[in-house]
């Protein structure tokens, strides 16, 4: 196989050249040019075009989004963004992502070089997810629109009825816009919904809140405590794990920490076991595009435990890894395109006399 060529779009001398000569050292990796602002970049690529592009968002002359926008527009290209932990990092990398990048990297403003250093493993891995992303797949995601068949039954009353069920949902590569369809065209009062995205710590609440500022449902970050009822969101923190808990008839969420697992923290095998153990036939469970395996074995246990299952369809995956891992394992009882997923969840549990 060729390798992966990559591009490095970064204001930072020490940034550009730590990534080169880390990323160069991997096999299967190439690092074609660095590039101290996307004007340089854009020179650059018209001598030879990039597989994967590393890009910072916060540059002189043209800013990553602007740069990010052109590219989809003319050429759609894997970008991976290579973002700060600040306040306004995080917020402008949440932009990128809903322009289309296919995920997020973190750096530190003090102690670069060692960070790059040690997180460069993840990085390759990130790279070489990326470079498989059918980045055309997240230029024509579109909300879909719910029948009246998917809204609850009106003689019932939701928040009575739906308070001892629960969706869990677990994404990766091309998730932050998958998950913006599915919540995007939910109802304000359906199930309660606790889901994990693959993300650095100190992103997920930036990106919490942007579906927030979107959704009909309340999203938010999860905290240790937080109850799972009917018009809430919970997403899983970055860098810690999400477990659900059940006391009674309700359901709560427990943030701990631990190692990764299936190579992720938080991990959707974690989320996925501990729904099968609290809710087991009282829950639906639905994994989505992403590389790698991590949620497969979770949602067999899930459906094991009597839970539904669905697996987004390979068409309109950015990356069907977890869902195809999950189907081999026969965790995944019917596969479904992105479009449809949110009236599926309504349907399912119209279905289930709820």
């Amino acid at each position: 196989m060729s390798s992966i060529r990559v591009l490095v779009v970064d204001d930072s001398a020490v940034v550009r050249q730590v990534l080169a000569e880390s990323l160069g050292a991997s096999p299967g990796i190439e690092v074609i040019a660095t590039a101290s602002d996307p004007i340089f970049a854009m020179e650059k690529m018209k001598k030879q075009w990039p597989d994967v592009i590393l890009l910072d968002v916060e540059m002189p002359r043209m800013d990553g989004i602007t740069f990010l926008r052109k590219i989809m527009a003319e050429r759609p290209t894997p970008v991976l963004i290579c973002s700060t932990l600040t306040e306004r990092g995080t917020e402008t990398t949440m932009q990128a992502l809903a322009a289309g990048a296919v995920g997020v990297t973190a750096k530190p403003k003090i102690g670069v070089r060692q960070h790059l250093m040690e997180e460069s493993d993840d990085l390759v891995h990130m790279i070489r997810a990326a470079s498989r992303a059918r980045v055309g797949k997240l230029l024509s995601v579109v909300p879909p629109k719910l029948s009246a068949d998917a809204i609850l039954p009106q003689a019932h009353h939701p928040m009575a009825k739906t308070t001892d069920k629960v969706v869990a949902i677990g994404t990766s590569t091309g998730g932050t816009q998958a998950l913006e369809t599915v919540l995007a065209g939910l109802p304000e009062v359906c199930p309660g919904i606790v889901a994990v995205q693959h993300m650095p710590e100190k992103f997920t609440e930036a990106f919490a809140k942007r579906l927030d500022s979107i959704c009909r449902m309340e999203v938010k970050e999860a905290k240790s405590g937080d109850r799972v009822v009917p018009g809430r969101v919970l997403i899983a923190p970055g860098g810690r794990h999400m477990l659900l808990k059940r006391s009674g008839a309700q359901y709560h969420v427990d943030i701990v920490d631990g190692p990764h697992v299936s190579r992720h923290r938080p991990s959707v095998d974690v989320l996925f076991r501990s729904v099968a153990q609290c809710a087991g036939k009282n829950s639906l469970g639905i994994i989505m595009t992403g590389m790698g395996d991590d949620g497969a074995h979770g949602l067999l246990e899930m459906r094991q435990a009597g839970a539904a299952t669905i697996g987004q369809d390979e068409a309109s995956c950015v990356v069907y890894g977890m869902p195809k891992e999950a189907q081999r394992r026969g965790a995944v009882e019917r596969s479904v395109p992105l479009s449809a997923i949110s009236s599926e969840i309504m349907q399912y549990f119209v279905r289930r006399g709820e």
